[in-house]
């Protein structure tokens, strides 16, 4: 596609003896009741907190694709012998799959219109992760700055808590997203 060309709103699927057209715009499907994903910098109140939905419980399968996946073959994460020879006696869960899965579960009330992610910082682990284990996560707007050299978008700094069943703190970050404002100023 070329830089002046615009992707198409609509689509044509077919199946075996039909054709429907969908709309495949984000703003569009928004407008048609679908639920919003993600937020314009105007829609963040320093000191909101959101809850996101779903939950989502780590299995052993999860912890030792992802840990294949990446290549970390610690044998903590994926050796139960050695595991239960460990300070935790049993399988910890790769601490950048807690960090990955929390921030997919962000996405849909934080970062879902992003331009870009800018940054993370102070991710820590203050608990261990177990198979089986279900995380619940939570983000607060700590910070929303308009852009000073572009009218068209603006950042915003989130606290991002993920908590388990028992309500343990098992991991934290702080991310800043380059978000798009949704009335700009003319000209931007």
């Amino acid at each position: 596609m070329s830089e002046t060309a615009t992707a198409p709103s609509e689509e044509t699927a077919t199946a075996p003896g039909k054709t429907s057209t969908f709309e495949t715009d984000q703003a569009a499907r928004e407008a048609s009741g679908a639920h919003p994903y993600g937020r314009y910098l105007e829609e963040f109140e320093v000191g909101d907190v959101y809850k996101h939905w779903p939950a989502k419980t780590v299995t052993e399968a999860d912890d030792h694709l992802f840990c294949l996946i990446t290549m970390n073959h610690h044998p903590l994460h994926i050796n139960d012998v050695y595991a239960h020879q460990s300070q935790q006696g049993r399988n910890v869960v790769v601490g950048p799959l807690v960090y990955s899965l929390a921030l997919g579960m962000s996405v849909s009330d934080v970062s879902g219109k992003a331009i870009a992610n800018l940054a993370t910082e102070e991710l820590k682990h203050p608990a261990p992760v177990f198979h089986g284990d279900t995380l619940f996560c939570e983000s607060e707007v700590l910070e929303k700055k308009e852009s000073q050299s572009k009218p068209d978008r603006g950042t915003v700094k989130v606290h991002t808590r993920v908590l388990n069943q028992d309500g343990v703190l098992v991991a934290e970050f702080k991310r800043l997203v380059l978000v798009p404002r949704m009335n700009p100023a003319p000209g931007a």
